[in-house]
This record gives C-alpha cells, structure tokens and sequence, in this order.
C-alpha cells in the first residue's frame, strides 16, 4: 500500500479540527519552527481510506486463529469495552478532588478485593503500567523489604532457565545479580541446583507457574519452602495466570509477591503494545513499601493513603485505570465459577491441540500440558532443513498468526502454542489439520515453506538488515 505522504496531493485538505474558542496565544520567536512542517494533504475520503487499508495489514483475534504462546490472545467481550468508555470513567481528570472520583476509588477498591482473593495476596497496586513494570516493582518491594531489615547482603535473584527474558532484565535494572539455573528432565526446575544455589546472598527466586514450556511444577511447595528457608522471597510472575485462575493460588503455593497481566488475562486487548497494566499483589510483610497512593475504604467513602515505608510512585498518578475498569467487569461478568471454567477450558483447548499435533512433531515435553505446549521442530529441520521460522511463516499464508517461535531458548527449533479458552473445538481441528498438511510439506515441499510468506502484504523480509538497517522514517530524498 501507499504512504500517507505518497498519497499526499498538494492543495488537498479537510477541516476536521473546529475552530479555537479562545483568544490566540503567540509563542516567543525561539520556540517558533523555522521551516515549514512538512504534513501530508489529503481529503478526508482520502484519509479515511488510508486508515481503512492500513487496518487490514493488521492481524487480531476478530481476523482468526491467534495462538501466540505466553501471550494469552484470546477474545474480549466487547461489552467491557463499553464500560470503559463511559464518561464517568474515560473524561476524569488525575487532579479531580477524592469527593468527585469516588465511584472510579471504588474501582480500584473491588478489582483489588477480587484479585487478592483469586491469587491469595493481601494488597495490590495498579500503578505499573505493563508486566514487566510489575517485575520492576516486585523486585523493588523485595529489596526494600531486605534493606528494612539491614539485610542488604542479599543481592542475588534466582531466576530459572526458562523464565521470561523480563525476569533477568529486571532483576538486573534493580541492581540484583542474576543466578541461572537449569530445568530438569521434566522442564520443572531442577531442585539440587536450585539447594547449591540459595544460601546468605539470596534476595528471591523469580518463577512462573505453570512455566513456557507449559508445565506446573509438581514441586511448587518445595521450591518456595526452599527459597523462605534461605531467607529469600519468591516472586510469581504472572503471564501464565490464565491457565489457573479459580482453580490455584499463587499465594498458596507460597509466593509473596506477584504480578498480574491484566491486558492479558482480565480482558483488555494488548496486540500492537498497549495499554498494559500490570498489577503487583504483595502478602502483608510486604504491603507497606507497595507504591503510593493506594485505595482505602473508610466510614466516609474511599480515600487514597500514603505509607510511610511506601516506593512512591512508579507511575504517574494511578496507572492505566480502564485497564482495571474492563478487568473489573469481566471478574463480575464471569463470576468464582466462570473464571474457573474459562482457565479448565484453556488447559481443556492447548491438550487437544497438542494431541492432534504431536503424531507429526516432537512435543517438546511428555504428559499433559496446562495453557499452552512447544514443539520442537529440531527433528525436522534436520532431516529436511525446515525451520520452525519457515513454518511459523508458513502459517501466515494460511490466514493464521504465527506462534511464538525459538521461546524459552531451551528448545532451540521451538513454537510455543496457547489456544486460549475463546476458541472452538471447529476451530481448533481446522488449525491442527493447517499446520500439520505444512509440517508434512516439510518433507515434500520445503522451498514452498523456505519461501513463505507468498500471498500477505508483505513478503519475508531480510532479518537481519531490517534489525541492523531498519527504515523508520520516511524520505523527502526520494520523491
């Protein structure tokens, strides 16, 4: 398709901002631009068929089958959306007096309520505005916690080989030293590597439960009574929230602080970057360092206190609050026994797909899996030279999203499955029948996958020129 600015026509334009209602206000010549900005002219039936094409080069859940692993892609009840967009909620202002916002207070209030009882926390903030922001946070309410109690030696983070690639980057942004270890046989975590590597330094272990590989650990309760025995805490990375939710608790299995992907879990839509919002729950010995301001319920309505021990703040006044607002109504739409349902039917879904798949793939771990699988396509792409790039590529054409490819880097010819609990068993036999008619093309046709994708937009870019040289602004030069 073409650029806005290779659509401009000069003399072309449309009014679409009225015209100010208060006086003009000059600024001082230093602060004037001293060359014309240069903006496209266009019509608005011009403009309005730019944006309308340049929407169907994007791929979501309304288009089909969007198994992206770790991601939770799944499809969200519009009517939380209209929630969101209510005035009462979408045109406060931060500044707005308590008196005036007490309604959006008690928000913040019910969805904390709610969410420490699904995840057995004694507090939450929502003021991080992302999943990794929450990691930031949790880490930071470890080292605050530490340093309250003249521990400061505790400097180091252990955090398992197939983490999230946040957990070690976040560790290391709060100036923690990060410790690997490996998974088992099983791709649990490995308990004797786990015992040598805890002891006098240890500030907390950073896991997700079930982990990329899509396992539960049968060892949780072990693993943490390891870590607590070490003088460490154990921090839950939430990602993988959606395959439990009402049916465990991460504050039972013994973690003291946790971040919840709220975009990803409770119902707001996330593809293209935003908006997030990820919520840090914390057990009490930790509730007074959480951020500030933090919601309070008193005879007189809701106010927002300020510990004394508190971070701060983390974020500008009280993160993405419509964020909580569709989570909110999602929590009350489905109620105890919806959300627990919901995450049974993901399990129930990532199950069968994995059954339908694995007679013409390696899974890259035996027995059940919980939300999502990998395949390990190492096989394959050894015997036929298909990469599990050719056929992620491969499944564009054939109208899917591509799955998560090389992730966790344990499996090294990996695609990660999620088929959340919004897709239908129809849908999910169509898709297993797709992608194994491509795995067998592996064999009798692999420049076809080599070559893919043929019939999108675009086809496979060169990677590694487009992550050394990448084009991100357009060129005047060239017209």
């Amino acid at each position: 398709m073409k650029l806005i600015f290779e659509r401009s026509m000069e003399g072309h334009q449309c009014s679409l901002v009225p015209r100010s209602d208060v006086p003009a206000a000059s600024l001082p010549e230093k602060q004037m631009r001293r060359s014309t900005l240069r903006l496209p002219e266009l019509s608005e039936t011009e403009l309005s068929r730019h944006y309308t094409e340049l929407s169907k080069q994007a791929y979501g859940v309304n288009d089909g089958f969007y198994p992206l692993g770790s991601c939770t892609m799944k499809y969200n009840p519009a009517v939380n959306e209209e929630a969101a967009r209510l005035k009462g909620f979408a045109a406060l202002h931060p500044l707005q007096p308590e008196s005036t916002v007490q309604g959006a207070m008690e928000v913040l209030y019910r969805a904390e309520q709610i969410l420490c009882q699904v995840t057995a926390m004694d507090e939450m903030t929502f003021q991080p505005a992302a999943g990794a922001h929450g990691e930031f946070t949790g880490l930071l309410l470890i080292k605050a916690y530490h340093e309250a109690r003249k521990d400061s030696a505790r400097r180091k983070i252990i955090v398992p080989d197939s983490a999230h690639g946040t957990n070690p980057a976040s560790a290391a942004m709060c100036g923690f030293t990060v410790v690997n270890i490996p998974s088992n046989a099983q791709g649990g975590v490995d308990i004797d590597a786990l015992r040598a590597a805890v002891g006098e330094d240890t500030a907390g272990l950073m896991l997700t439960n079930p982990n990329t590989l899509g396992i539960f650990d049968p060892n949780i309760l072990e693993i943490t009574k390891i870590v607590h025995e070490a003088g460490g805490l154990c921090y839950y990375d939430g990602a993988n929230l959606n395959a439990i939710m009402g049916n465990a608790r991460p504050g039972d299995m013994g973690f003291d602080v946790i971040h919840l992907n709220l975009h990803k879990t409770f119902s707001t839509p996330h593809g293209g970057g935003g908006p997030g919002s990820g919520a840090v729950g914390v057990k009490k010995q930790l509730a007074p360092y959480l951020p500030a301001p933090h919601v309070m319920k008193t005879e007189k309505g809701f106010t927002f206190e300020r510990a004394a021990q508190s971070l701060g703040q983390v974020k500008a006044f009280y993160g993405n609050f419509l964020v909580v607002v569709r989570a909110l109504c999602y929590m009350l739409m489905l109620g105890g026994d919806g959300m627990q349902e919901a995450s049974e039917n993901a399990v129930l879904n990532a199950n069968y797909l994995r059954m339908l798949l694995a007679p013409n793939c390696k899974v890259a771990t035996d027995g059940l899996c919980m939300h999502e699988f990998v395949l390990d396509l190492g096989e394959i792409k050894k015997e036929t030279g298909v990469s599990a790039m050719d056929v992620a590529k491969a499944m564009l054409d054939e109208g899917m999203h591509a799955p998560t490819m090389y992730f966790p880097l344990i499996v090294h010819e990996a695609l990660m499955f999620e088929p959340t609990e919004t897709e239908s068993k129809q849908t999910l036999d169509e898709a297993a029948q797709t992608v194994n008619a491509l795995l067998q093309a592996a064999f009798t046709d692999p420049e076809r996958l080599h070559n893919a994708p043929s019939r999108t937009p675009i086809g496979r870019p060169d990677d590694v020129q487009a992550a050394r040289k990448p084009v991100l602004r357009y060129s005047f030069e060239n017209q």
